[in-house]
């Protein structure tokens, strides 16, 4: 089965697509009016994927990339989004989390929209502020437990994780022992009570929090615990988990908030796995030399080889695994750049 990637970018939406990870090409680089901070794909469907676009909405394509629209053309629905996910329990169910803090929910693909206003009832929502003057807060995350439609967890950027066990219709605060400033939340579908988060370290740069980028809880969130301490970097954003074991996760960390990446140095960036759990983690090193300088935005499993991992950098280089991240090519593919400033 030929490989396939979609990729957010500054400009719009990249597809790559080859019969092996060597030959993976730029396919198709669509929607390039728009900033799209995530692409959601079909499990099911490889060649249906939605984009979330800063700005115009969700866009659907059904092709691998090459066609794209927008299925509630004309009709209400969300913006500025910011983060979208496909429900697990029914692949015609999305999620679009927006900018500001708003949570839309379609249960026919995008065709129509309905929005979850308990959100910004919550009264948490209007206290949350944003430090970057041109930014407002926003919605960075949205999981759906595998086991439970019902249990929806949302990431506020600079304003912890919210926290839903009846479909949207209520929440609640998981503001306990973490970093305020959170970017991505996993769930272990083995173990649901058992999630992880990389954040942006906003915390612990104040003095605020025991733990440096990454946490992880075994009570569903009630209370959390640092991780990936070993390392001195304090921001993440990747965070990914073997789909056939719960144990190995993937993450990226760099030193200090994307303005900072400007410096010599760069972002001082590494590539981190941890095999048990999160208990350890350990740096990858053989073929990334030459990384630090810029940031892993995106970490890939390939859905017919779950080994196969990539790799996407801010710069617009891509790296590929063959065995689960012990050793790493550089590809032959130069894909657009994103600005730092995008992870923040």
């Amino acid at each position: 089965m030929a490989a396939m990637l979609y990729l957010g970018r500054d400009e719009g939406v990249v597809s790559l697509r080859g019969e092996t990870e060597r030959s993976l090409k730029i396919e198709n680089h669509a929607l390039r009016d728009w900033m799209v901070d995530e692409v959601a794909v079909d499990p099911s469907n490889p060649n249906r994927a939605f984009a979330g676009t800063r700005g115009d909405g969700v866009w659907l394509s059904e092709d691998f990339g090459k066609g794209w629209k927008k299925p509630c053309y004309g009709k209400p629905g969300p913006g500025k989004v910011r983060c979208i996910t496909i429900d697990p329990h029914d692949l015609d169910t999305l999620y679009a989390g927006t900018e500001p803090i708003d949570l839309f929910v379609s249960r026919d693909a995008g065709k129509s929209w309905k929005n979850l206003e308990s959100v910004r009832k919550f009264p948490w929502v209007e206290s949350v502020g944003y430090p970057v003057p041109t930014v407002e807060p926003h919605l960075r995350d949205i999981v759906v437990d595998p086991k439970d439609p019902k249990k929806i967890y949302i990431a506020l950027q600079v304003g912890y994780i919210m926290k839903s066990t009846d479909g949207g219709a209520s929440w609640e605060l998981l503001d306990s022992e973490l970093d305020a400033d959170v970017h991505t939340i996993v769930i272990n579908p083995d173990n649901t009570d058992n999630i992880f988060i990389a954040t942006g370290g906003h915390d612990c740069r104040l003095g605020r929090a025991k733990g440096r980028a990454l946490y992880m809880s075994d009570d569903a969130g009630r209370s959390w615990k640092p991780t990936a301490t070993e390392f001195s970097q304090e921001y993440s954003v990747p965070l990914a988990m073997h789909p056939n074991d719960p144990k190995v996760l993937f993450s990226a960390l760099a030193n200090g908030v994307p303005p900072r990446w400007r410096r010599p140095s760069g972002a001082e960036s590494v590539i981190i796995r941890t095999t048990d759990g999160g208990k350890k983690w350990g740096r990858l090193e053989k073929g990334l030399s030459d990384v630090s300088e810029s940031f892993a935005t995106d970490i890939i499993f390939d859905d017919a080889d779950p080994n196969q991992v990539y790799i996407a950098l801010t710069n617009g280089e891509l790296y590929s695994s063959r065995d689960t991240g012990d050793s790493w090519t550089k590809l032959d593919v130069k894909m657009p750049p994103i600005s730092p400033m995008r992870s923040g």
